[in-house]
C-alpha cells in the first residue's frame, strides 16, 4: 500500500478523485465512520472510476463483462465523522491476466488529512459463463490510463 498518505486527494492532477460527504446513518456509536461504511466508499469510488474509464458500470456488462470483488484491505489512519467531505482518490495499481486492482487513498478534503487506504482486487468474469476470464487489451488499456485529474464532487459543495 502507498505510503503517501498526506498528499490532498483532491488536488492531486494525476489521479482520479470522487467526494463524498459523511452522512449521519454512516457513523457509529463513537461518533465516526464505522468500518464497514469504507467498504461502500471504496465501491462508490471504484464505480465513479469506471464511469470516467469505460462509460460505467452497465458499459461493462454491454461488452459481456462483469467483475467481483475477491480481496478488500482497508488500513485507517485516522477518523472520519458526520458532515466530513472525504476525498476518494483512485488509483489503478495492478493489472493481471484476469484480475485488476484499485488503490483508494481517502483524505480528509479541506486539510488533506489522512482517513484511511484501501486496496480492492477485482476479477473479470464472463457474463454468460459466469468464469473469470482475462482482461482484453483494449479494457486494460484503459484502466491503466485512468482518469487523471477528474473529480467528481458528490459532496454538495
Amino acid at each position: 500500500m502507498s505510503e503517501n498518505f498526506t498528499l490532498q486527494a483532491h488536488t492531486r492532477p494525476d489521479v482520479f478523485c470522487l467526494k463524498i460527504r459523511v452522512r449521519y446513518s454512516e457513523c457509529d456509536a463513537q461518533n465516526v465512520v464505522f468500518n464497514a461504511r469504507y467498504g461502500d466508499y471504496v465501491d462508490l469510488a471504484a464505480t465513479e472510476f469506471l464511469r470516467a474509464v469505460i462509460g460505467g458500470y452497465q458499459a461493462l456488462l454491454e461488452m459481456g463483462y462483469d467483475n467481483q470483488v475477491v480481496r478488500l484491505l482497508t488500513q485507517w489512519k485516522s477518523p472520519a465523522r458526520f458532515d466530513d467531505v472525504i476525498a476518494c482518490c483512485v488509483e489503478v495499481t495492478h493489472t493481471g491476466n484476469t484480475s485488476f486492482t484499485f488503490t483508494v487513498t481517502m483524505t480528509q478534503a479541506d486539510e488533506g488529512t489522512a482517513v484511511a487506504v484501501s486496496e480492492v482486487t477485482y476479477v473479470l468474469i464472463d457474463t454468460k459463463s459466469q468464469n473469470k476470464t482475462a482482461l482484453p487489451e483494449s479494457l486494460k488499456a484503459k484502466l491503466e490510463a485512468g482518469a487523471p485529474g477528474v473529480v467528481i464532487d458528490q459532496s454538495g459543495l
